[in-house]
């Protein structure tokens, strides 16, 4: 599909990709947040800087997701980023959690941001062409996400005693959420039968799998178990009553006066 018209011609294919395009922004535009709230909180300079750079950039790709949804019928970016009800957002509930310490925060963005590569990757052929477009700039810059929590991580596990023990103590409280960043929704089918996306889950959350084993090895950490099955759901709107904190934080200032222009 060349453009939003096009999309639109197709119900179909038109649910099926704003259900996909609705994970994609929530999931940057929750974490965008949590990262925010580190902003001189930090344990250094480094993190201080690198963590506002990151949150700026993540609420910027969900601009751009929210934007595409604008072109497909949906609401304007402030109001679907603000108003929308708990119910009907879409992130993963891992990215939602409250930051804990460093070692969680930083734990949790690196196992994301392996998903989100490996999700970009699949987003790049896309047959929607405008999300292909996106999803191939989005993958550059967060390449160096990647790359900065991947050093943390390693960082961490390879310092040893009090770091290393905060790190495993993060991976044991993450690998309870881990398994709701996998998955597509309730269209995945269709996604992937469209060529929206052009992996199934099940086949990038075993290369997820393989890349964090070896990240594993590096920060000198042991792999854990199996993760069992989440509690909630968020792609399918199911999460927790920290996400609904989270939004009544972030809306606040728009809840004043939704018609506003700053």
């Amino acid at each position: 599909m060349e453009s939003a018209e096009q999309a639109q011609k197709n119900e179909a294919y038109l649910l099926a990709l704003r259900d996909l395009l609705y994970q994609l922004a929530d999931d940057e535009l929750t974490l965008g947040h949590r990262d925010s709230e580190w902003l001189g909180l930090s344990p250094d300079i480094e993190g201080d800087v690198a963590f506002s750079s990151v949150a700026q950039d993540e609420v910027g790709h969900a601009v751009f997701y929210f934007e595409l949804l604008h072109e497909l019928g949906e609401k304007d970016p402030d109001r679907l980023a603000f108003a929308r009800d708990l119910s009907e957002r879409k992130n993963a509930v891992l990215l939602e959690r409250e930051n804990g310490d460093w070692a969680y925060s930083i734990a949790r963005h690196f196992m994301y941001d392996v998903w989100d590569d490996l999700r970009l990757e699949a987003l790049t052929e896309s047959s929607y062409v405008p999300l292909a477009k996106g999803a191939i700039k989005i993958r550059r810059e967060e390449y160096y996400h990647l790359l900065h929590m991947h050093s943390y991580f390693v960082r961490l596990g390879q310092a040893g005693k009090e770091a290393k023990k905060r790190l495993e103590l993060a991976v044991k409280a993450i690998w309870k959420d881990i398994g709701g960043i996998f998955g597509f929704g309730v269209y995945e089918q269709k996604l992937v039968e469209f060529n929206i996306i052009t992996k199934p889950a099940e086949e990038l959350k075993q290369r997820w799998v393989k890349r964090m084993q070896q990240a594993f090895a590096e920060a000198q950490l042991t792999w854990p178990d199996s993760w069992e099955p989440v509690q909630y759901d968020g792609r399918r709107g199911e999460h927790s009553p920290e996400l609904e904190q989270l939004l009544q934080t972030m809306s606040e200032v728009y809840r004043i006066d939704p018609t506003a222009r700053w």
